[in-house]
């Protein structure tokens, strides 16, 4: 299985602190926060990554992360967005580098208390389709700000809805996506939205249309660093007491 990690986007929502380096640069608490993305993957088994990233700091990422040797990864590869598109167009990028395997996609801005292993794994067992992780949230006004899963009474996704006004459910789509080797035929076909970028849930909602998307429900925190600035301080408050990407 290959990781393709996505560190592109203009951090518009952390700004002042992006106007100076990529957010996924920015310090969580002891080290910048890409590396807690890498650190996921690999822990998960995955060590074949390609780093996707854009704007003015990518070559930071080169600097910080060399042949990635350091970091436990096999083998390490970058691709560069030129302007942004969304996070379908990013993953498109990656194609060269995946086709002909499976593949996880880490938002680098997400950070989970918990390893992904048994995600990896289960994936690993499933016979066709893509995977996504969920994360119960109650709060419903975040949820608003979420892409939202709908579930019917088999446990099974129905669709996937992105920033409900009135959510579906409790759980909510976190930054880990997996796919099977067709979804590099489903970007392709895909219509930019109204802002102009290629959405990742619309890859996701094709899987579930056709019965093909599984899931798994993460227990611990998640945090979206990259949501606001108050988002950003509160994952770096809970890695500071707590740690990430442990297996227990």
């Amino acid at each position: 299985m290959k990781g393709v990690v996505l560190a592109g986007g203009t951090g518009s929502r952390l700004h002042p602190l992006t106007q100076i380096t990529n957010k996924h640069l920015l310090p969580i608490f002891d080290r910048p926060m890409i590396s807690y993305g890498i650190e996921a993957l690999v822990k998960a088994g995955v060590t074949e990554i390609m780093l996707v990233t854009g704007g003015n700091h990518a070559g930071e990422f080169l600097r910080l992360l060399g042949n990635g040797e350091e970091f436990g990864i096999a083998r390490l590869f970058y691709a560069y967005q030129a302007k942004p598109g969304g996070i379908a167009e990013a993953l498109a990028l990656a194609e060269r580098f995946a086709v002909g395997d499976r593949t996880v996609v880490l938002l680098a801005d997400n950070i989970f208390e918990r390893s992904l292993q048994r995600c990896v794994d289960a994936f690993g067992k499933q016979a066709a389709g893509a995977r996504v992780v969920l994360s119960r949230a109650t709060n419903r006004e975040h949820l608003q700000h979420l892409g939202v899963a709908q579930l019917n009474g088999s446990r099974r996704i129905e669709r996937i809805v992105e920033k409900p006004k009135d959510p579906p459910s409790e759980f909510a789509v976190t930054g880990a996506y997996f796919y099977d080797e067709t979804v590099w035929d489903v970007l392709p076909s895909l219509k930019p939205s109204g802002r102009g970028e290629l959405e990742i849930t619309d890859v996701n909602n094709w899987y579930v249309e056709r019965g093909l998307m599984e899931y798994d429900v993460l227990d611990g925190f998640w945090g979206d660093a990259g949501e606001s600035i108050e988002a950003y301080y509160a994952v770096n408050d809970f890695v500071r007491g707590h740690g990430v990407n442990r297996e227990t």
